[in-house]
């Protein structure tokens, strides 16, 4: 059994639409009542301990569990807010569990923060925030028609589609439904159905193959097979129509919030406008990402990519968009819970092995190599490639390399790839390896190598 989300588009009514924006309002109600209450003790304790009083004649401390949290709603909601009988008692429970999960994340970092982890304190929703509501318990599920979703004080609301997918799991009892959630993304409501579901995927057609993904800009992914996968840039087709847009924006009269002026509709329908653009552009890029993290892991039984620093990427203001743009760290996100679902491995190489630097005939590794030189020439045997092919060559001979060593941490043996009948190790330290017999390309390391010098981790 595993988790995975049926999401449908919704067609509410107005009446519905007014439903569904007072659950998400009191979701985020509750979050920042909470946080405010959690704050306020944080901020009392602090001024007391200014005075010198010891621990325990402090002002008692919050606790920050969403059980704990739930009690002290449940005590003053009566008072802070008499309306809360409007709603279903599910988006109430929601925000306060989002909130403990927040202040627990802000705490763990706190301890972590040597090793780079940067989790803020929570901060208060605001009325723009995106509006979402979770229901985990009450009458919530699919109707009987198979275009309808079931929600508690909402109602049977009609699907855009039919919902005959699920239904058809649920009738068999191979699937249960365990929690809804509703979003308004690009001017439409959307509810994503959590299911715990007993899959029956197909193994990959080929489980002995191993094949190396290089990502890009140019190309969104080149395979150690040669095949090349174009990017279809759709933010760069769209930008046009999002520059024209914000200028048209700008002509017209929108929200300040000196002057508490309210945005004229024209305003509103321009953003209406954008975000549906925005929108069109997220999809056709989700759903490009998941035909190829499908046909990944149906068509070869082991996967090697980078670890690469997409954070890191993002800070080059001169690649940032285009980098953005490709989706790198969904695409790895995706093909690495669909090769758990079909049996397939995936192996992720070290983020300083220097796949674009070493030579996929040889084993020559670079000093240098710039990001304009779009083809890798060996400066040891001649050896010509594209820049991308010779650094998924790479990345595939991997696999290889550590199943010839019998390293028990990666299972059965594999077959080196076609192509590669050369073993190459390679350090994670020295960044060096070894070719052929006879043709030194750097120092040997002293000791046995391991599955952490050839920079692999299996996953």
């Amino acid at each position: 059994m595993v988790l995975q989300a049926y999401r449908f588009a919704l067609d509410p009514t107005p009446a519905q639409v007014a439903g569904l924006r007072s659950h998400c309002g009191a979701q985020r109600y509750a979050f920042n009542w909470g946080l405010a209450l959690v704050k306020a003790n944080l901020g009392q304790r602090e001024a007391e301990k200014t005075y010198g009083l010891t621990e325990a004649e402090l002002t008692p401390s919050v606790s920050w569990s969403a059980y704990s949290l739930r009690k002290l709603w449940n005590q003053a909601k009566d008072e802070v807010a008499p309306w809360w009988a409007e709603n279903s008692k599910e988006p109430y429970s929601s925000g306060l569990a989002n909130l403990a999960t927040a202040l627990g994340n802000w705490n763990t970092s706190k301890i972590g923060k040597r090793a780079g982890a940067k989790v803020r304190f929570p901060r208060f929703k605001g009325k723009r925030a995106g509006l979402s509501c979770r229901f985990t318990t009450g009458s919530f599920g699919l109707a009987d028609d198979r275009r309808h979703v079931r929600l508690p004080r909402i109602g049977a609301v009609r699907t855009h589609e039919s919902t005959r997918k699920l239904a058809r799991h649920v009738d068999r009892g191979t699937a249960r439904i365990r929690s809804a959630t509703i979003t308004r993304q690009g001017g439409r409501w959307f509810c994503a159905l959590s299911v715990e579901i007993d899959r029956q995927n197909p193994a990959s057609a080929v489980p002995d193959t191993v094949v190396g993904v290089d990502l890009g800009i140019k190309a969104l992914a080149v395979l150690s097979t040669g095949e090349v996968v174009a990017n279809p840039r759709h933010l760069d087709m769209a930008l046009a129509g999002l520059r024209r847009l914000g200028r048209q924006a700008a002509r017209r009269v929108g929200p300040d919030r000196r002057t508490s002026q309210a945005p004229s509709h024209r305003w509103c329908n321009t953003q209406a406008r954008i975000a549906r653009l925005h929108k069109a552009v997220a999809d056709a890029r989700w759903d490009g990402l998941h035909k190829l993290s499908t046909r990944l892991v149906r068509a070869h039984g082991v996967i090697v990519l980078e670890d690469l620093n997409v954070a890191g990427m993002l800070r080059n203001r001169l690649l940032a968009r285009h980098v953005a743009g490709v989706g790198m760290g969904e695409l790895r996100r995706q093909i690495t819970y669909k090769a758990g679902w079909a049996g397939a491995r995936v192996h992720l190489a070290d983020r300083w092995y220097p796949s674009s630097k070493t030579c996929s005939d040889c084993g020559a590794v670079k000093a240098k190599l710039r990001l304009s030189e779009r083809t890798y020439r060996c400066d040891q045997c001649g050896f010509t490639l594209d820049r991308d092919l010779n650094a998924a060559r790479n990345l595939a001979r991997l696999v290889g390399e550590i199943a010839d060593m019998s390293s028990p941490s990666c299972g059965a043996t594999l077959n080196e790839p076609a192509g590669n009948p050369r073993k190459t190790r390679t350090t994670r330290a020295t960044g060096t390896a070894t070719g052929r017999p006879g043709h030194q390309a750097g120092p040997m390391p002293r000791r046995k190598a391991t599955a952490h010098d050839t920079g692999l981790h299996v996953s």
